[in-house]
C-alpha cells in the first residue's frame, strides 16, 4: 500500500520506518523543506533518531499533493497543538490514523485528537494507535505492542494487518475514548514521575504515585467514555510504564528538569514538544470549570505553570485527607 505519515519528527519518522520495513511505499511528510531534503539526502533524521537508516521504502516529501494522492491512509504523528492547522492545509486522505498523544481544551469542552480531526476532515475514517512505544527503540527494531482502535472495524483490522511486522505486534480495540485517553493521560503522570526522579525520593514513591496516578487516569477515563479494562491495557498502564520509567521518555526527562529548577520556557525551547505539559493544561482548565478533583493532574500544574515548588506539592498531596483505596 501506498502510506502516508504526517510529521517527520522522532515518532513520525519511526512509524515511517517500521511500514516501510513491513513492504509499503511510505510518503513520509515534513512540514520543512529543507528537512524533507535532508532526510531525503542523509537518509537518516539525525535530531531525533540518530543512528537509525530510513529503509528505501520511505520518500520524505514536503508537497502535501504528491503525499495524500492515492494513499490507503494517513497517520497523522504532529504535536495535538498543530493538528488542526496540518490537516486543514492539506488535501484531504480516505482515512486517517492518529498517533497523536494528547488532548485540547476548547470553547469549554476538552477534545480528544480524533474529535480535533473529525471536525476537520468529517468524511474519513478515523483511527487511533497508542501504546508503550518509545520512538527510538520501535525505530531500532526493537519488540513492541501497540493497540489500534477505531469504530470502523474494517479500518482497524487494515492498520492492524499494515503495521504488523516481527519487531511490532498490533491488537484491535473499539474503545476509542479509552485507548486515545489513556495515551494522552499518562503523560501527565510520566511529568510526576519525572519529578519524583529529579527530587531523588526512591522507588516506594514512584511506586505509589504511579498507582495513585493510573486510578487518576481510570477515574477521569471512564468518565468520559473510556472502559475500565483499556486502562489496565497498553495504552494504559503498559504506556505509563515505559514513559514513567524509561530515559528515552521526553516527558519523564522533562519532570525530572522541572525537579532540578527548569522553567517552562526552557522546556518550550527545547527541540522537542512535551505533549504532558499541554495535556496538564488543557485538563486543568476542564477541572477549573467542572470542579473535578484531579489531585495529581493539579499538583503537576502547579510545578509547570505557577513554578510551586515539587517538593511542597509533594508534602500537600500526602497530607490529603486519609480515605478507603
Amino acid at each position: 500500500m501506498k502510506i502516508a505519515v504526517l510529521g517527520a519528527g522522532g515518532w513520525g519518522t519511526a512509524l515511517a520506518v517500521v511500514l516501510a520495513r513491513a513492504g509499503h511505499e511510505v510518503w513520509l511528510w515534513a512540514r520543512r523543506c529543507e528537512l524533507a531534503e535532508a532526510l531525503e539526502l542523509n537518509r537518516e533524521n539525525a535530531d531525533y533518531l540518530p543512528g537509525v537508516r530510513l529503509p528505501e521504502g520511505v520518500r520524505p516529501v514536503c508537497s502535501g499533493e504528491q503525499t495524500l494522492a492515492g494513499v490507503a491512509f494517513a497517520v497523522v504523528a504532529v504535536p495535538a497543538r498543530g493538528v488542526r492547522t496540518v490537516l486543514a492545509g492539506l488535501p484531504p486522505a480516505p482515512a486517517y490514523v492518529s498517533a497523536v498523544k494528547g488532548v485540547r481544551f476548547r470553547e469549554g469542552r476538552l477534545l480528544r485528537i480524533s474529535q480535533v480531526m473529525a471536525r476537520i476532515v468529517p468524511d474519513a475514517a478515523l483511527a487511533v494507535l497508542s501504546g508503550p512505544n518509545l520512538a527510538l527503540e520501535v525505530a531500532r527494531g526493537l519488540p513492541a505492542a501497540a493497540v489500534v482502535a477505531s469504530v470502523n472495524a474494517e479500518l482497524a483490522a487494515g492498520v492492524q494487518r499494515a503495521f504488523g511486522n516481527t519487531s511490532v505486534r498490533v491488537y484491535t480495540s473499539d474503545d476509542v475514548a479509552g485507548v486515545e485517553l489513556g495515551g494522552a493521560l499518562k503523560n501527565v503522570m510520566a511529568l510526576a514521575a519525572g519529578m519524583a526522579d529529579g527530587l531523588e525520593l526512591g522507588d516506594n514513591a514512584k511506586a505509589a504515585l504511579l498507582t495513585r496516578g493510573l486510578r487518576e487516569m481510570v477515574r477521569f477515563g471512564t468518565a468520559h467514555g473510556g472502559c475500565t479494562a483499556t486502562f489496565y491495557g497498553l495504552s494504559g498502564l503498559g504506556d505509563l510504564l515505559a514513559t514513567a520509567v524509561s530515559p528515552l521518555s521526553r516527558n519523564r526527562s522533562a519532570g525530572e528538569r522541572l525537579a532540578r529548577g527548569a522553567t517552562l520556557a526552557e522546556l518550550e525551547a527545547g527541540r522537542q514538544v512535551v505533549e504532558g505539559v499541554y495535556t496538564t493544561a488543557a485538563l486543568h482548565e476542564w477541572a477549573r470549570q467542572s470542579g473535578e478533583d484531579l489531585p495529581i493532574t493539579e499538583a503537576v500544574w502547579r510545578v509547570v505553570y505557577r513554578s510551586a515548588d515539587p517538593r511542597v506539592v509533594l508534602e500537600e498531596l500526602m497530607r490529603r485527607a486519609p480515605r478507603p483505596e
